[in-house]
């Protein structure tokens, strides 16, 4: 199986492909400059390994949550590729993806991992999953809001944290919280690679869906809040 995935939904930039399980990735901080450089990316990786685009079986994409524009981004070039192709998409969620940072060894240990991506305005994005023979499954729903809001599942400890959810704010949340984890891992951000690995389980489980279906997941209500209701809700927390 042939399958490009992208994911831009948060400041981090990479593209992926997977042929027959062997993925290749690029991936870079580029922040605001994703939009210039997906598709160039894309075709580098395909032309490396000496592919092209009508032999692809199918088109992955980081689903969101993560910044608007950066969700947005995907899903719009996701669906441009895949319609030219006539090819199905298979939307990941960003945050299974970033779970997936807690087995990059690859030992394939079963672990139980709460993400979190730093959502701005005092919030993040979050959701806790088992990892298990090489997939990430949910154990929570994915949620926005404040720090001292996310709930790890359970009463047991030994939980890996990943993502930049657990720095922000000061660290609230993985203070909060340490005594529940064996490590934790701030700096963490989501890798195209991983989207492309979850994507080929999730194609054989029958999860492509036509391109016009995709269904970003912003979780926020108001994505686009104005800079004057940014302000006033900054100012509501204080």
């Amino acid at each position: 199986m042939k399958l490009l995935a992208l994911e831009t939904s948060t400041e981090a930039l990479s593209i992926a492909l997977s042929i027959d399980g062997q993925v290749r990735e690029r991936f870079e901080l580029a922040p605001r400059r994703h939009a210039e450089l997906s598709l160039p990316w894309a075709d580098e990786l395909l032309a490396d390994a000496g592919v092209k685009r009508s032999q692809l079986d199918a088109i992955a994409v980081g689903r969101g949550p993560g910044a608007f524009t950066g969700v947005r981004l995907a899903i719009a070039l996701a669906q441009g590729i895949a319609l030219a192709l006539d090819r199905p998409v298979v939307p990941v969620s960003t945050l299974a993806a970033l779970a997936m940072r807690a087995d990059a060894d690859g030992d394939g240990a079963p672990r139980r991992v709460l993400t979190a991506i730093d959502a701005r305005m005092g919030e993040v994005y979050s959701a806790a999953f088992q990892l298990r023979d090489g997939d990430a499954f949910a154990l929570s729903d994915e949620r926005v809001g404040a720090p001292d809001s996310v709930v790890v599942p359970g009463d047991e400890s030994g939980w890996f944290g990943v993502g930049t959810g657990l720095g922000a704010a000061e660290n609230a949340l993985s203070q909060r919280l340490s005594s529940r984890f064996a490590s934790i891992d701030a700096t963490q951000l989501p890798h195209a690679a991983d989207i492309a690995r979850l994507a080929v389980k999730a194609y054989a489980r029958g999860e492509a869906v036509p391109a016009e279906r995709i269904e970003p997941a912003y979780l926020r209500n108001n994505v686009a809040l104005t800079l004057r209701e940014q302000q006033a809700l900054r100012e509501a927390k204080r």
